[in-house]
């Protein structure tokens, strides 16, 4: 390519926010949404706007709320304490979160060890549940 066509591919790219794509990324795009569409048909993963799954009980999330509006109300007069708080309130959360799915686990290996068979049903909100922490962890 000459220097001038390059010059010109280099600008176009630019303008275009980033590289100009190929025919093949342009495929390999389409595919790999295509993979997407599949994976969330056969997984049900909810579309957006869809209710995600509840990681707390609506009473024990509005403690969880109310205390960080505090800590958060408190940042302006002892930004470090509110930090620090912050941190706490955190990991109380997070070590609550890993004790729900953790009985929740310790719930289902129950059932399956005794020979118990659980309901489909009982599987596909559990699933729900680990797909909808999940993706929020991911979140951009």
């Amino acid at each position: 390519m000459d220097e001038r066509k390059r010059d010109q591919q280099l600008r176009t790219e630019e303008m275009a926010g980033g590289p100009a794509r190929t025919t093949q990324d342009l495929r390999d795009t389409a595919e790999s949404a295509e993979r997407r569409r599949q994976d969330e048909e056969r997984w049900g993963r909810p579309h957006d706007g869809e209710p995600k799954a509840a990681l707390f009980p609506d009473q024990e999330r509005d403690q969880l709320r109310s205390r960080w509006n505090e800590i958060q109300s408190e940042f302006v007069d002892q930004p470090r304490h509110s930090v620090e708080e912050a941190d706490g309130l955190v990991a109380q959360t997070i070590k609550r979160l890993a004790e729900s799915f953790a009985g929740a686990r310790t719930n289902l290996e129950g059932q399956w060890a005794r020979g118990g068979d659980v309901s489909t049903e009982d599987l596909r909100v559990a699933f729900q549940r680990y797909r909808s922490f999940f993706d929020r962890l991911l979140a951009v």
